[in-house]
């Protein structure tokens, strides 16, 4: 039987919704050019690779055939190839041109003067109707049409599994409206590896603060099997915070006492070989939308950036690929957003 649960709202002042996942959010670029973003962050910390990274081309497909020649290459969603490393480039080129020499069709790649900044992409691809792009290869989707004066709820639909799953969500989806769905279309996919997903407006992610804390403060939390002799040696509370029943810490430090701090109970914990984890949370965007997630029976929260509202819930079938599609009305209009999760355990 399924379940209908309310998650929360959103607000998109700007029109155009991405979902994505909102562990990786560090990642956004916002306005800037991607290359503009530290290898490092995307775990890569060898200095050639580095270089090729950041020196990456984006392509546009172009010429009489160039949706045709996009969808048959089938590399990336769109007429657009973004994030092609340097040394990746040439190859690129010459595979291309024998697709299009093969079947006929007439496009060539075009090398972008300058790489797509992420905010830029979700808009083009809701201009273009909706749909996906990549972010350093992570699927995301985008779609414009979105109601732009008022709150929207977001809804997910709970079904019993069965065999040894359980309840979990079958859908989340946003509902634009009560009109009825005459049509659904196929947006994409999201490729989701920290077992979350976030709706936001698309402007809103430009001033996302995935790391960095909102209010100048930062938490320390440790538990696992050493956390009682921990919390004895440092003198650390029990967090209190709602949904982490049992784990000890420290709330509201400056960022220098949360550093500090951090690092003598985890160089404790390595140097006496125990096991135990020790997470340093920074207030911020991303910090202050999973306080509400542990908090959360639904396991989801808010954040407000400017006049938008920003939601983020777990997809309680953890990482994957997950499909998103439109739901319209008999005038094409934006009745919901889908996330299926329905065959995530199949």
């Amino acid at each position: 039987m399924e379940e209908i649960l309310r998650l929360g709202e959103i607000s998109c002042p700007s029109g155009v919704l991405v979902v994505i996942d909102g562990g990786h959010l560090g990642l956004w670029s916002g306005e800037r050019s991607p290359a503009e973003t530290d290898p490092a962050v995307l775990g890569v910390e060898d200095a050639a690779m580095a270089a090729d990274v950041r020196d990456s081309v984006d392509f546009a497909v172009v010429g009489p055939d160039a949706s045709a020649a996009a969808r048959g290459f089938g590399r990336q969603p769109g007429d657009m190839l973004h994030d092609i490393p340097a040394s990746r480039v040439a190859e690129l080129e010459a595979v291309f041109a024998e697709h299009c020499r093969t079947a006929g069709i007439d496009a060539r790649l075009e090398a972008m003067p300058r790489r797509e900044p992420h905010a830029q992409r979700a808009r083009r691809t809701a201009a273009e109707g909706g749909g996906g792009f990549l972010m350093f290869g992570i699927p995301v989707v985008a779609v414009g049409g979105v109601p732009r004066d008022r709150r929207l709820p977001v809804l997910a639909s709970r079904v019993d599994f069965g065999d040894g799953i359980g309840p979990r969500w079958s859908e989340m989806h946003v509902r634009m409206s009560e009109a009825r769905a005459a049509s659904t279309v196929r947006l994409g996919d999201i490729g989701v590896d920290w077992a979350r997903v976030l709706f936001g407006d698309a402007d809103a992610l430009n001033d996302w603060q995935h790391d960095e804390p909102v209010d100048g403060l930062a938490d320390v939390a440790f538990w696992g099997a050493a956390e009682e002799e921990a919390a004895a040696v440092f003198g650390a509370p029990r967090l209190g915070e709602p949904g982490e029943d049992g784990v000890h810490g420290w709330v509201g430090l400056t960022l220098p006492e949360a550093i500090e701090k951090a690092r003598a109970v985890q160089t404790w914990k390595e140097e006496n070989g125990l096991r135990m984890m020790v997470d340093f949370r920074p207030h911020s965007h991303h910090w202050h939308v999973m306080r509400q997630v542990r908090a959360s029976e639904v396991g989801s929260g808010t954040v407000d950036i400017g006049d938008a509202r920003l939601l983020c819930a777990m997809t309680s079938w953890g990482d994957g690929y997950f499909p998103v599609s439109a739901d319209l009305d008999a005038t094409g209009a934006l009745v919901a957003v889908r996330v299926s999760f329905s065959g995530a355990g199949e």
